[in-house]
């Protein structure tokens, strides 16, 4: 989960954030107040939440799931994104990370269209499954990585032809490339990685973009 593209040097961020990014002041002011706590490195990039906004207007979006809130930044951007007639089921497990969320979505007067989920994520996902199969247009997961597996596949359930799957943090630092004695989160990424690009029921792209991230589109 990171706040900028790995890689980059804080010159070449400055420059795309002064040139290609329309960042909103709510939205500036959640990144930043969240950019101060000790859990800070959990919160997307600011170019990363606007590329997922962009992807969600050009799909014409209005069905959204995200896995990991935090403290809303993602979703406040794919709030705004999928406008006032969309829905946005927001998963997380924290209720005093969400409340910060919650505090900013009703600032940018989107809190009508987020629907709050705190518990565990499998099972907000099954109970959707037994409604709304088939239905969503994107599915973003941001969450513990060894549940990364079992997201993606619920998530395949869920999506409708077309859909599409991004997953965030799949270069994980680099710390993908050092597979000898990792630790379970690298590992668990890895074996996503591979899985994934290997599974013809979905057309992948791994983005050097934050700390990397994965769309999968439903074939």
């Amino acid at each position: 989960m990171s706040r900028k593209t790995m890689g980059l040097d804080d010159a070449v961020i400055d420059y795309v954030r002064a040139y290609g990014l329309r960042e909103g002041e709510i939205a500036r002011a959640l990144r930043e107040e969240t950019g101060r706590m000790p859990q800070a490195n959990m919160q997307i990039s600011a170019e990363q939440g606007q590329f997922l906004a962009l992807l969600l207007e050009i799909m014409g979006a209005r069905r959204v799931i995200e896995v990991g809130t935090f403290t809303g930044y993602s979703a406040l951007w794919m709030a705004e994104a999928i406008g006032p007639e969309g829905l946005l089921v927001a998963c997380d497990v924290s209720d005093e990370w969400t409340a910060v969320a919650r505090r900013y979505w009703g600032m940018a007067d989107v809190q009508d269209r987020i629907s709050l989920r705190l518990g565990d994520a499998r099972d907000t996902l099954q109970a959707l499954l037994q409604e709304s199969r088939g239905t969503w247009d994107l599915v973003f997961v941001d969450a513990d990585k060894s549940g990364y597996a079992a997201y993606a596949e619920l998530a395949h359930a869920l999506l409708r032809e077309g859909g599409v799957l991004a997953v965030d943090n799949t270069l994980w630092s680099g710390k993908v490339l050092e597979l000898e004695g990792a630790d379970a989160d690298t590992a668990a990424i890895h074996a996503f990685n591979q899985a994934l690009v290997g599974d013809e029921r979905w057309t992948v792209s791994l983005l050097p973009i934050g700390d990397g991230l994965t769309l999968a589109r439903k074939r």
